[in-house]
C-alpha cells in the first residue's frame, strides 16, 4: 500500500476513534510537506476541528500523538497551525525495498482467464501509400496502450484493420497501369509499400494537370472539371470492377497489395509493434453492406433518388450520413459496421478501444449511434482513443502530394543520427554491439518523444530534440539504466539481490524508495486514463532522482557493507523499475552505452 494510503486510513482511524467523526480516507489526501518544515507528508486539520472543539494546533497534535502510537510507518510529528507534519519512519521504506525487490512482477497485475478482454485497434493503414510519421505515432500509441491495459490485468487483443480497397487503391492500381511500365519491387529496388505510394502521387499529378488543362480549355470551374475528369472516372470504373469481382482487377489489386504487405511487415517490425488479429476492409465491408441494406428494409436507413442509402442522425444532435454511393460501393463507415460485428463474433469484447486521430472524432460517434440503431447493444460503450495530430514546423503532411516523413525514412535518420550522437561512447563496442546499441537508442529516442507528451495534444515533432542523454529524452534514461548495470557489473559477486540489508535509509534513499514505491498507482492510472504520458514522465521523474543520489553519495567506494549493499540493492530495484515501465512504451534498454 502506498505510504499516502496508509497515512489516510490512519487519520480516518484516528478521528473516529478521538472525536467520533466518521470521515473517509479518500477525502483525506497527504501533501509532500514543505521544504521549510520537518517532516514527510503533510495532513491538513482543519476539516476536524468543529468535531474536536479544539484548536487546530490542539487538534493536530492528538492526531499526531495517535498516529505515531498506532501506525507504525509514522515515526514522529509536529503541528503547525492547521497542518500536521508527519515523519515517515526510514525502516518502512526499507522493509518496502525489500518487497518490492522479492516481487519479480512489481508494479504489473496478473493477467487471468477471468480477466476483462480489452481489444485495442491501431495503425489501420491504407494499401495505397507506406506508412509515414502520423501512422508510426498511431502504432506507438496503440501498441503502448495495449501493453499498459495488460498490465493492470487485462486481457488484450491487439488488432489492425488494413484498408485494402476503395477510391484510393483504385487510384494507384490505375496510375500502375497507365505508366508502370511492369515496374515491380525487384526491378526498381524499392519496398512494395514505397512503390505503390509513388504511383499514388503519380495519379494525383496527372489527375492535377488534367484537370487544370480541362478548365483553360473548356472554360470550366474547378468543380467542374473535377466532376468531368476522365482519369477520375477510369478510377472510379475501376473499383465498380473491383467490386463486382472483375477477375482481371482483382488479379492486379491482389499484386498489388502483396507487394504492400509486405513493405507494411518490415517497417512494423522496425517500430517493434504487432498484431494478434488483423483484418481486411476488402472481407469486412460485404458485411457492413449486408447490415445497412438490412437496415434500410427496417426502416432505419433512407434511400435517395440517385440510389444512395444514408441515414438520418438530426434526432441525436448530427447530420445526415451517407452510407452506399449511388453505384452501391460502401464508404468507410460502412466498412467499420461490418468490421465492428466481425470482430465481436470472432472474441467476447468487454471493450473496444479505436486508436484514431482527432479528426475522425465525428466519424466515431456516428459509428456508436448506427451499431446501437442497428442492434448491437455494445455500440454506444466503445472508446474512440482520439489522440493529435503530429505535425511538421513546415504544417500539415499531405500523403497524395508526397510531403509526407516516411516511416522508413525516419527511422533510418533516428538511428543514424544516434550512431553519430553516441560514437565516443561506442569505442570500446564490437561494430555489431554498437549497431544494436544504436538502432536501440535512434528507436528509443523516437518512441519516448512521441509518447511522453499527453496524446490528447497536437504535437510538434523536432528529431534533433529527441536524441539527448540529458534532459527529458528516450536516450537518458536508456543512460541511466546502463550505468547502473555497469554499477551492478562492477559490484560482481558482493552483490545478492536476494539480500536483505539492514542499514536504515537516508532522507535521499527513502524518497528514491518512495518513487519506485509509486510505480504501480501510475501504471493504474495509466490505464485508467489511457495516457502513456504518464508512464514516460514517471520514468523520466524516477531517473532523474537516481542520478542525483548517484552524484551524491558513494556506492561501491562505500566502506559500511550494510549501507553498501543498500545501495546496490536500491540500485538494482531503480533499473529494474525502469525497464519495465519503458517496456510499457515499447522501449528497449542496452545494457551498456
Amino acid at each position: 500500500m502506498k505510504i499516502e494510503n496508509i497515512i489516510s486510513n490512519g487519520v480516518s482511524q484516528a478521528v473516529k476513534q478521538l472525536y467520533g467523526l466518521d470521515f473517509p480516507a479518500v477525502k483525506i489526501v497527504p501533501q509532500a510537506t514543505r521544504k521549510e518544515f520537518e517532516g514527510n507528508l503533510t495532513v491538513m486539520v482543519f476539516p476536524f476541528v468543529k468535531a474536536a472543539r479544539k484548536s487546530p494546533e490542539a487538534v493536530g497534535a492528538e492526531i499526531g500523538a495517535w498516529l505515531t502510537e498506532n501506525v507504525e510507518a509514522v515515526s514522529g510529528w509536529n503541528a503547525v497551525k492547521g497542518f500536521l507534519n508527519l515523519s515517515v519512519d526510514p525502516r518502512f521504506w526499507l522493509t518496502r525495498l525489500h518487497d518490492i525487490a522479492a516481487d519479480p512482477d512489481f508494479g504489473l497485475k496478473p493477467v487471468t482467464d477471468e480477466s476483462p478482454l480489452v481489444m485495442v485497434e491501431y495503425s489501420s493503414p491504407n494499401t495505397n501509400k507506406p506508412l509515414h510519421l502520423g501512422h508510426v505515432r498511431n502504432n506507438l500509441l496503440g501498441y503502448s496502450l495495449a501493453c499498459i491495459l495488460k498490465a493492470n490485468g487485462c486481457r488484450v487483443v491487439k488488432t489492425n484493420i488494413v484498408n485494402d480497397r476503395g477510391i484510393h487503391i483504385c487510384k494507384s492500381m490505375l496510375a500502375w497501369k497507365k505508366w508502370g511500365d511492369g515496374a515491380t519491387p525487384e526491378s526498381t529496388g524499392k519496398k512494395g509499400d514505397h512503390l505503390i505510394g509513388d504511383f499514388y502521387v503519380a495519379f494525383d499529378r496527372h489527375y492535377k494537370q488534367e484537370v487544370k488543362e480541362m478548365m483553360e480549355r473548356e472554360g470550366m470551374s474547378e468543380d467542374e472539371a473535377k466532376e468531368k475528369s476522365p482519369l477520375m472516372a477510369e478510377a472510379r470504373e475501376m473499383l465498380r470492377k473491383w467490386e463486382a469481382g472483375d477477375p482481371e482487377v482483382r488479379e492486379l489489386w491482389k499484386m498489388m497489395n502483396s507487394w504492400v504487405y509486405a513493405g507494411f511487415d518490415e517497417t512494423y517490425r522496425r517500430l517493434g509493434v504487432d498484431f494478434d488479429k488483423i483484418y481486411y476492409e476488402s472481407d469486412t465491408y460485404l458485411e457492413g453492406k449486408d447490415l445497412v441494406l438490412g437496415g434500410l428494409e427496417k426502416g432505419m436507413m433512407y434511400r435517395k433518388e440517385d440510389g444512395s442509402v444514408w441515414a438520418d442522425l438530426t434526432g441525436d444532435g448530427l447530420d445526415h450520413k451517407l452510407l452506399l454511393r449511388a453505384d452501391g460501393t460502401s464508404v468507410y463507415m460502412t466498412q467499420d459496421i461490418g468490421t465492428a460485428k466481425l470482430r465481436y463474433q470472432d472474441y467476447p469484447i468487454d471493450k473496444m478501444i479505436y486508436v484514431v486521430g482527432n479528426e475522425q472524432n465525428y466519424h466515431f460517434q456516428v459509428l456508436a449511434l448506427l451499431l446501437d440503431r442497428l442492434g448491437f447493444r455494445w455500440g454506444k460503450d466503445l472508446t474512440h482513443f482520439s489522440y493529435g495530430m503530429v505535425e511538421l514546423p513546415e504544417g500539415k503532411m499531405k500523403s497524395r502530394e508526397g510531403t509526407v516523413v516516411d516511416a522508413d525514412d525516419l527511422i533510418d535518420k533516428m538511428i543514424a543520427d544516434a550512431t553519430e550522437a553516441s560514437a565516443d561512447r561506442f569505442k570500446d563496442m564490437e561494430p555489431g554491439e554498437a549497431a544494436e546499441v544504436a538502432r536501440m537508442v535512434g528507436m528509443g529516442a523516437l518512441k519516448y518523444f512521441l509518447l511522453k507528451v499527453d496524446p490528447r495534444k497536437n504535437m510538434l515533432f523536432n528529431p534533433k530534440e529527441s536524441i539527448d542523454f540529458n534532459g527529458n529524452t528516450g536516450p537518458f534514461l536508456q543512460y541511466t539504466y546502463a550505468r547502473i548495470r555497469s554499477v551492478i557489473r562492477r559490484a560482481g559477486e558482493g552483490f545478492d539481490p536476494q539480500a536483505t540489508p539492514s542499514a536504515v535509509p537516508n532522507e535521499k534513499e527513502s524518497t528514491l524508495i518512495q518513487k519506485v514505491a509509486d510505480f504501480p498507482a501510475v501504471v493504474a492510472e495509466a490505464g485508467r486514463t489511457y495516457s502513456p504520458a504518464l508512464i514516460a514522465n514517471y520514468a523520466y521523474d524516477l531517473a532523474k532522482e537516481y542520478n542525483q543520489f548517484y552524484h551524491d553519495y558513494p556506492i561501491l567506494k562505500e566502506e559500511d557493507k550494510e549501507v553498501r549493499d543498500l545501495r546496490l540493492l536500491l540500485s538494482w530495484t531503480v533499473a529494474r523499475t525502469l525497464r519495465t515501465a519503458v517496456s510499457l512504451l515499447g522501449m528497449e534498454m542496452p545494457e551498456r552505452m
